[in-house]
């Protein structure tokens, strides 16, 4: 038989998906920040989001990885970004760089809608599933990191080190920013705090 789907057609159904699992998202974070995480279910997310509750079960297991389907979503996208980087770059420069280039992309955060988030995500019914999910990036930085060093970090201790600095460094001066209000961009401040950080890896 022959496949007569295009791959244009593909390409739109993977767009659709994108859109669903994204909205699921969106609708997850604003019933959490309206109502609290622990008063949202699986099926009120559908519902926000206009779809039916298998649906939502296609594309997420429970609340939790709607919540968090942005933090990870980002930081694959960065962790994409470190792999195109230059194979002679440093795994800091190359970290850094990419870094530099995806938050320039996303132009300027708004802080309201990053201070909303901030609080849902600050839960204590959140917590075990923060961590697993901040976990489970640290690891993909990680072995990306670890690809740049090869022999040279046999236990994987250093990419780990490094990969764990770098994203400290990225949660603290969101967190300072947030909350201090200053009058530089996001990218400002933690691009300094990197600097600083990254002596001891360059």
């Amino acid at each position: 038989m022959t496949d007569t789907t295009s791959e244009p057609e593909l390409g739109l159904r993977e767009r659709k998906k994108a859109a669903t699992r994204q909205a699921l998202h969106e609708a997850a974070l604003r019933l959490a920040f309206e109502h609290g995480p622990e008063r949202v279910t699986v099926e009120a997310i559908a519902d926000e989001a206009g779809v039916s509750r298998r649906t939502f079960s296609n594309y997420f297991a429970n609340k939790e990885e709607a919540l968090f389907y942005g933090d990870l979503q980002r930081m694959r996208q960065l962790a994409g970004l470190v792999r195109e980087r230059p194979a002679s770059e440093s795994p800091w420069a190359a970290l850094c760089a990419a870094a530099e280039r995806f938050y320039r992309g996303l132009g300027d955060l708004d802080p309201e809608w990053m201070s909303r988030n901030r609080m849902v995500r600050r839960h204590p019914s959140l917590a075990a599933a923060q961590v697993q999910t901040f976990a489970a990036l640290e690891r993909e930085m990680a072995a990306e990191v670890a690809l740049r060093l090869g022999p040279a970090d046999p236990l994987g201790l250093r990419s780990q080190l490094i990969a764990g600095t770098f994203l400290a460094v990225l949660r603290i001066s969101l967190t300072v920013w947030l909350e201090r209000r200053p009058e530089v961009g996001y990218w400002d401040l933690a691009s300094e705090a990197l600097v600083e950080a990254g002596r001891g890896f360059a």
